[in-house]
């Protein structure tokens, strides 16, 4: 969902910027979002069904500026496979640009019902917006 939301909404700003998800784990790698998330995404407007999973590598800190995370297991996750100072520099919780120096986590909705995802998107939402507030302020 966070892909999803971080694209669309710097497409709206007119931002040109690479997103890419991933999981720590390698579980569900090549698979579609949960349709639960899908089916939100898409009564907020945004379609993902073309997003697959794939598993965070330490190649990522080469391809990406920022890295943000969901939980404190992914930060320890990607933390762990982080080579320099600068690496770990860039990796952060996502909610902290809504909740500053909280480290929140992003729940889970997977057993939350519909209305879990619901709030998930709408964490997330806020976030973005935040976030890419901030990257389009400094592109100025």
């Amino acid at each position: 969902m966070a892909e999803g939301i971080f694209r669309d909404k710097a497409e709206t700003l007119g931002l040109t910027i690479e997103f890419d998800s991933c999981g720590t784990g390698g579980w569900h790698v090549g698979e579609s979002p949960d349709k639960r998330a899908q089916s939100c995404m898409v009564d907020m407007g945004s379609d993902i069904s073309d997003l697959r999973a794939r598993q965070f590598s330490v190649e990522d800190f080469k391809r990406f500026d920022r890295i943000y995370v969901m939980d404190e297991s992914n930060l320890n996750d990607v933390l762990a496979l982080a080579e320099t100072d600068e690496d770990r520099g860039k990796v952060e919780m996502v909610l902290n640009s809504i909740y500053p120096g909280k480290d929140a986590s992003v729940p889970d909705p997977y057993f939350g019902g519909d209305r879990g995802f619901v709030q998930v998107f709408d964490m997330l939402s806020a976030s973005a917006e935040k976030i890419l507030g901030e990257i389009s302020n400094e592109a100025r």
